[in-house]
C-alpha cells in the first residue's frame, strides 16, 4: 500500500509541475492572453457565438451559410475565432437583423459581423473592434436608366434613389448627393435590388463590394455608376465587429483583428473574396 501511495504522490507531483510549466512559444497558442488562459467571458462557456443576418449575401457569405467559412465575412469571423483560441467546431452562428445588431441593449451574440460601419453615434451604445475592412459606397443602376450615363453627383440630383435603412449607404447618399426627392428606404439590400429591377427607383446605393458583385453576377444589365465621396476624403467607410457596450471581449477581439491585419490575413481574404474596385470612379 505504501508503494502505491508513493507512486500516486509522484504522479500527482508530475501533473502539477506540467501544469505550471511555461507554454512553448513555438506552439500555435492563441494571440490573446485572455483566450490563452481560457478566461474569455462568452455567452456559452467554450463556445464563441457570432451573429450575422439571415439571409446573408455574397460576397460576404456564400450560399447564406456562414458556417461554411465561405465568403469574406464568414472567413474573417473564423480567422478571428482562431486568433481567440476557438476551433471551427466551437463557433456557433445566430441569425440577427441589422437593426438588432445596432440596437442598444443585451445581445444574443458575443460579436456580430454584418458590414456595420463604425460611427461615433453607434459607438455611444455599442462597442466596435478595429476595422476589418475599409470600403466606400457606390451607385448602381441598370442599362437604359436615366442615370446610366451619370458622371457627377449633379447628374444624380433628380434621380429616384434607394438604400437600406440604418446604413452608411443611406446617410452617405443623402450627404453626398443631397437628392431633390427623398431616398426610398428598404429593409435589406435584397429589397433594394428588387426595387431597382422593378423600376421603383432609378438607382441604388450599396457598399462597393456589394455593388461590384451584384452588377457582375446578379443584375441583368447592371451598371456601376461610381463611388460616392466620403465626408472626409482621407477616410473610407470602416466595418467593425459589433459587441455589447462595455463587453469584456472588446479588447481581445480588437487584438485579434489587429493581428490579422498585421500578418496579412485580412488582405489575403480581401483578395480572395472581394472584387477589385477598378472601374468604379469617384463621383464629384
Amino acid at each position: 500500500m505504501r508503494t502505491v501511495r508513493i507512486l500516486a504522490l509522484a504522479a500527482a507531483s508530475a501533473l502539477a509541475l506540467a501544469a505550471c510549466a511555461p507554454v512553448d512559444e513555438g506552439t500555435d497558442a492563441p494571440s490573446s492572453s485572455a483566450a490563452a488562459e481560457g478566461s474569455l467571458d462568452t455567452l456559452t462557456d467554450g463556445v464563441l457565438t457570432i451573429g450575422t443576418s439571415d439571409p446573408a449575401y455574397e460576397p460576404w457569405v456564400v450560399g447564406n451559410d456562414p458556417s461554411s467559412g465561405e465568403g469574406f465575412e464568414a472567413a474573417v469571423a473564423y480567422a478571428v475565432a482562431q486568433q481567440l483560441g476557438y476551433d471551427a467546431d466551437q463557433v456557433e452562428w445566430v441569425p440577427v437583423t441589422f437593426d438588432q445588431i445596432i440596437a442598444p441593449g443585451a445581445k444574443s451574440f458575443d460579436f456580430a459581423i454584418n458590414q456595420v460601419s463604425i460611427s461615433p453615434e453607434r459607438a455611444e451604445n455599442l462597442d466596435f473592434s478595429s476595422s476589418y475592412y475599409d470600403t466606400a459606397q457606390a451607385v448602381v443602376t441598370l442599362e437604359g436608366s436615366p442615370v446610366a450615363g451619370a458622371t457627377s453627383l449633379a447628374d444624380l440630383k433628380d434621380a429616384k434613389l434607394g438604400a437600406m435603412v440604418g446604413t452608411t449607404s443611406l446617410t452617405t447618399a443623402q450627404d453626398a448627393i443631397d437628392p431633390s426627392t427623398d431616398i426610398q428606404v428598404f429593409n435589406d439590400n435584397d429589397q433594394v435590388k428588387q426595387a431597382l429591377q422593378a423600376g421603383l427607383v432609378d438607382a441604388i446605393v450599396v457598399d462597393l463590394p456589394t455593388a461590384l458583385y451584384i452588377t457582375a453576377a446578379e443584375l441583368d444589365g447592371g451598371v456601376l455608376v461610381g463611388q460616392l465621396p466620403a465626408d472626409d476624403a482621407a477616410e473610407a467607410d470602416q466595418f467593425g465587429l459589433v459587441l455589447d457596450k462595455g463587453s469584456s471581449l472588446t479588447e481581445p477581439v480588437t487584438e485579434a483583428v489587429d493581428a490579422l491585419r498585421e500578418d496579412g490575413t485580412l488582405a489575403d481574404l480581401e483578395s480572395q473574396w472581394l472584387t477589385d474596385a477598378a472601374g468604379a470612379p469617384v463621383l464629384q
